[in-house]
């Protein structure tokens, strides 16, 4: 009896623990994507829009989020990390576009579905029961 304790009590915490790092790695991820989004976000919403910055931005978004992408899909959903990605997918090609304002929509869904994951995966006792 005691051997299946001790196995169960040691599960429970490997659990936490591992927890524990994938919310400390998605927090950081999550933070950094939304300093990003609101950056771009900003640059879009100026009077005279820079086109070649926002391009360059935009690109450095999309490259830093595809090296975030595979580590965060071991476990989280991978349909809410696609969501992201076709906001990110849909504003780059408004800012081709020039088309701003539209971009500037697709940022913001980004940003949502990123407090979304971010409250979702949160360890509290909502989630976990």
């Amino acid at each position: 009896m005691t051997k299946e304790l001790w196995i169960c009590i040691v599960i429970v915490i490997l659990i936490c623990v591992g927890d524990f790092f994938t919310q400390k790695y998605t927090k950081l991820c999550i933070n950094e994507a939304d300093s990003e989004l609101r950056e771009l976000r900003r640059e879009l919403m100026q009077e005279n829009v820079d086109a070649e910055k926002t391009k360059t931005v935009m690109n450095e978004l999309q490259e830093k989020w595809g090296k975030r992408h595979p580590k965060l899909s071991y476990y989280i959903e991978h349909d809410e990390l696609e969501k992201i990605d076709t906001a990110i997918v849909s504003a780059k090609t408004y800012i081709e576009t020039e088309d701003y304002s539209s971009a500037a929509t697709e940022l913001d869904v980004g940003k949502f579905v990123l407090e979304h994951i971010q409250r979702k995966y949160a360890f509290n006792l909502v989630n976990v029961f």
